[in-house]
């Protein structure tokens, strides 16, 4: 046979080959692992919070057996019967929606005005208050100065010893100073020049613009002041009209724990197939009352997510 001549065109054009080849392959390794990668991430993110669902409709004697996967083996309502028997637990969600409502709109709005305040380069003061803000983040006076505190400031036992000590955050506040920084200066000099003054500066152009890190901070307060349940047992514990939903759900499963440490009583020992589906133990109350602190904000979550996604990289572009 003759042979071939190799020429550099005939390389270039393997080589091409060899390219569009791999072209070829790479993205469908590259889908199909990314595929795998997130099928498992969702089961193992999702696994955990359908299995506290599964246990919270699951005979509380039969949870103690294990072996409670992805459906209850003695489906009852047992658990969250248990939760809503107690007429105060309606009032207790009735304060924690108002004190989450409240926290939310003016740790917002405040935290936000702030923000812009310490954002401006004409106001002197701005670098010594941030400090002092800084500072908060890293020192606590501690538990009792923070009692006698609340004292002094004649908020024990009132609704607004919810929402006052959450009115301002040093790490929303450098958050939202950040995010402010991003947005042009030409837009805050073009409403000077038509006469505009600070506050209608502030309402009309900077906090429209924040929204993003705004539904971002919100959420986080939200969900801070909704789960939050110390603060009613040392402010208001002895106020039953104050208690918080937290709160009350605490107390419940601590009655249940105490209830259920008796050893016979935990094997189900002596019971009857009726008593032991009626039956509420540690760990199912445990799952019900999750399931009742959690269900109020992941309906709230699903209006956010769009904002949330944006406001998580504040600061990471700057125009």
């Amino acid at each position: 046979m003759a042979n071939q001549t190799i020429t550099p065109e005939r390389v270039s054009a393997a080589a091409l080959q060899r390219r569009v080849g791999r072209g070829k392959v790479e993205p469908v390794i590259f889908h199909t692992l990314n595929t795998i990668f997130m099928i498992f991430l969702v089961v193992v993110t999702l696994y955990p919070f359908l299995n506290t669902i599964v246990v919270s409709f699951n005979a509380g004697n039969d949870t103690i057996r294990g072996g409670i996967y992805l459906w209850p083996r003695q489906f009852t309502l047992q658990n969250y019967k248990a939760i809503f028997v107690s007429g105060t637990i309606y009032d207790a969600f009735l304060i924690s929606v108002a004190r989450t409502v409240l926290s939310t709109i003016l740790n917002i709005f405040l935290t936000t005005m702030l923000a812009y305040t310490l954002s401006r380069r004409e106001y002197v003061f701005r670098k010594p208050i941030t400090l002092i803000f800084v500072l908060t983040m890293y020192f606590n006076a501690g538990l009792i100065p923070g009692y006698f505190l609340m004292k002094d400031l004649h908020l024990i036992n009132t609704f607004w010893v919810y929402v006052v000590p959450s009115m301002i955050s040093a790490f929303n506040l450098i958050v939202i100073r950040t995010y402010i920084g991003t947005i042009p200066e030409s837009l805050v000099e073009s409403a000077r020049i038509d006469g505009a003054g600070d506050f209608k500066i502030f309402w009309t152009i900077i906090f429209p613009l924040c929204k993003p890190v705004l539904a971002t901070i919100a959420l986080f307060v939200a969900v801070g002041a909704w789960n939050s349940w110390f603060d009613a047992f040392l402010y208001t514990s002895s106020r039953q009209e104050l208690s918080t939903l937290q709160y009350e759900l605490m107390k419940l499963l601590s009655s249940s724990m105490n209830a259920n440490s008796n050893p016979a009583v935990a094997n189900g020992a002596g019971m009857t197939q009726d008593t032991a589906a009626s039956m509420v133990t540690p760990l199912s109350i445990r799952a019900a009352v999750t399931v009742v602190a959690s269900v109020p904000i992941l309906l709230v979550y699903p209006f956010m997510q769009k904002y949330f996604v944006v406001g998580l990289n504040v600061g990471s572009v700057k125009e």
